[in-house]
């Protein structure tokens, strides 16, 4: 348990990175007009597909294995 305890924060700096990072290569559509309310989307039905869906995914199960890392931390302390 030592172990996993001290390097358990490595796994979630690193998990973090990681997160930080597939979640700054999504596209997103919505620009400053989308912030301010002026959005042109209007309700268009947007699907991923190719890379775009790979990194919409790896973003999911890298923002839940930081999650488990997290809780992990917290019940082995």
């Amino acid at each position: 348990m030592t172990i996993l305890a001290n390097v358990l924060p490595y796994i979630q700096i690193i998990l973090s990175i990681i997160l930080i990072g597939a979640i700054l290569l999504q596209q997103s559509d919505a620009g400053v007009g989308g912030v301010l309310g002026g959005g042109d989307a209007g309700g268009l039905h947007h699907t991923r597909r190719g890379s775009e869906k790979f990194i919409f995914i790896m973003t999911i199960v890298i923002a839940a294995l930081l999650t488990i890392s997290s809780l992990v931390a917290v019940f082995v302390k």
